[in-house]
C-alpha cells in the first residue's frame, strides 16, 4: 500500500501565512510585517462583527520566542498580571 503524504493543517492560507513568515530573519521584522498587522485585522474583523476577541494582556498581546526563553517569558507575564491583580 502506498504512503499517504500527511494533509497539511489548515489550508493555503496556513501555508501563504508561513511562508511569509519565514522571509523575516528577526523577530522585529515579523512582528512589524506580518504579526502586528495579522494582529490589527483580526481585531477589526471581530470588533466589526461583535465578537470579544482574547489574547493574553491587556491588548493584544503575542510574545514568539524560542523554547529555552518561553519559561521565563511566561513567568514575567504572570508576575506582571499578579502585580495587577488580574492573574487567572
Amino acid at each position: 500500500m502506498a504512503k499517504r503524504k500527511p494533509k497539511k493543517k489548515g489550508g493555503e492560507f496556513t501555508a501563504e501565512l508561513i511562508a511569509r513568515m519565514a522571509r523575516h530573519a528577526t523577530a522585529e521584522s515579523l512582528n512589524a510585517n506580518v504579526i502586528t498587522p495579522f494582529a490589527a485585522a483580526l481585531e477589526v474583523v471581530c470588533r466589526d462583527r461583535g465578537y470579544i476577541l482574547n489574547i493574553y494582556g491587556e491588548s493584544s498581546n503575542l510574545v514568539v520566542s524560542s523554547e529555552e526563553n518561553a519559561q521565563a517569558i511566561y513567568q514575567l507575564i504572570e508576575d506582571y498580571f499578579e502585580s495587577k491583580g488580574t492573574a487567572g
